[in-house]
């Protein structure tokens, strides 16, 4: 078990035919941290679909002569994806596409229904038969059958809306219309810009929106429904404000990217408050403060400003490497093929070394013993997060508290089994200092779900794979 990106979701929508496959490429390259298990984008050519999807980056899955295979179209849906439980499947790529009796829809989605298991099964009692294992063809099945007897594809997804539970932030495409969807709490972020022709991008993050040189315009509301076509912009707030903001804190802690401004919060600064947080609440005598590239490094620097220690570059990360990277044949430890540590800045040092979690502690103790190695005198090991104490049911890979070291030791044990001479973690009552005053979700921290607990999650039916999510 260990913490993973969440799924990237953009869509784009142009006036005039063009290279919108182009459009979805930069854009996934951007949103490419949030999941590097699989990639896919769908081309609307004049209500023919066109789609390329597979397993790997984006590099790699739309190499030599794909882009090119793409036709000029007005509207394209993207998706690159991590699924957080269960194996990699060429089943589970999105966007997902349906062909109905109304017409077509391709559909990619980032969150995890925590009613995804009695949804299937309700759907599969009712004769509905399953191509993939991710909740993303759940909300395709729901949004169809409600299609069947609205009168839009926006109604049909209002309607879908009052069965879906927990996370998800949907980018939808039908013949004529570009759709955003964020559920009522807002687990998880949406956003959309807008370029000087009227170009219309849709993104999980605002750094992809500016990657492919729109204007950020505004981040989606928990619960509305954004309606993009030829007649403009429509805006449904019907699901809105029915329930709390609960953005997923820990996109400000380690899943976005830290150029990115989720619910008008810059994630950058949310993480230097957190090493702020840290410094003052569990300070530390050294002489240098390190980061673990790279949601650690802004943490860093926070913690450097607030307690005086010089900021330094004591870890180098293998840029070349993707998270996902496995080592053929004879495995070496892979901390030290992705992590380095530079022995001039640490050899001799007392070193405060900002990481943004602990889940079962193995790779912490990896990179303690790599610091070692390189002849630091002390680490004391700092968290810009709490310690995770019970599952999550909206997208982050934890499934339960067996494998959770927090639910097993305490702080003093942990520091020891790290090979750290000391440990802290952010209090957890300081989270809301990160996000800015939003509203936010704690639940894997303090175990205050905003949703009901699923009594069936799904686990070892369908070959184990009924929960794997789409990320």
């Amino acid at each position: 078990m260990s913490i993973h990106e969440e799924c990237g979701v953009f869509g784009v929508m142009t006036k005039e035919p063009a290279d919108v496959a182009g459009f979805c490429f930069y854009g996934l390259y951007a949103l490419q941290h949030r999941g590097q298990e699989s990639c896919g984008i769908v081309v609307n050519d004049d209500g023919l679909f066109v789609s390329h999807k597979d397993l790997g980056l984006v590099s790699e899955v739309f190499a030599g002569d794909v882009p090119a295979s793409f036709p000029k179209g007005t509207m394209a849906v993207a998706h690159t994806r991590y699924g957080t439980t269960g194996g990699t499947n060429r089943n589970n790529c999105q966007p997902i596409e349906v062909n109905h009796q109304k017409g077509r829809m391709a559909i990619a989605h980032n969150g995890n229904l925590s009613n995804a298991a009695a949804l299937r099964s309700e759907l599969e009692l009712s004769g509905a038969i399953f191509h993939t294992t991710s909740d993303t063809e759940i909300i395709a099945y729901i949004v169809t059958k409600e299609r069947l007897a609205a009168p839009s594809i926006e109604e049909a997804v209002s309607r879908a809306m009052n069965r879906l539970e927990g996370a998800y932030s949907l980018v939808i495409m039908s013949p004529q219309k570009l759709i955003c969807v964020r559920d009522p709490h807002g687990f998880r972020p949406l956003c959309y810009g807008q370029m000087p022709d009227g170009t219309v991008v849709a993104a999980s993050e605002s750094c992809a929106v500016r990657a492919v040189g729109a204007e950020f315009i505004r981040d989606v509301e928990p619960g509305e429904i954004l309606v993009f076509s030829k007649n403009g912009i429509v805006s449904r707030k019907e699901h809105c404000g029915k329930t709390p903001k609960k953005l997923c804190v820990f996109e400000y802690i380690y899943f976005a990217r830290p150029d990115s401004v989720i619910d008008g919060r810059s994630v950058h600064a949310a993480r230097v408050r957190a090493g702020e947080v840290l410094a003052q609440t569990r300070p530390a005598d050294a002489d240098i403060v390190i980061g673990v590239p790279d949601s650690g490094l802004d943490a860093a620097i926070g913690f450097s400003r607030a307690s005086g220690i010089p900021y330094g570059i004591g870890l180098i990360k293998n840029k070349y490497i993707g998270r996902t990277f496995i080592a053929p044949g004879n495995r070496p430890d892979q901390v030290k093929i992705k992590l380095s540590a530079v022995e001039e800045v640490v050899k001799g040092k007392r070193i405060v070394l900002i990481d943004d979690s602990i889940v079962r502690g193995t790779t912490s103790g990896r990179i303690v013993s790599l610091l070692r190695e390189a002849g630091a005198a002390e680490i004391h090991l700092r968290i810009s997060a709490p310690p995770f104490l019970f599952p999550c049911y909206y997208g982050t890979d934890i499934d339960s508290r067996d494998n959770l070291i927090a639910c097993h030791h305490s702080v003093e044990e942990i520091a020891a089994i790290t090979g750290a001479d000391s440990l802290g973690y952010l209090p957890a009552d300081r989270l809301c200092e990160l996000s800015g005053g939003n509203g936010y979700c704690s639940a894997c921290f303090e175990g205050n779900y905003p949703t009901e607990i699923p009594e069936d999650t799904g686990k070892n039916r369908f070959e184990q794979r009924l929960s794997e999510r789409t990320g």
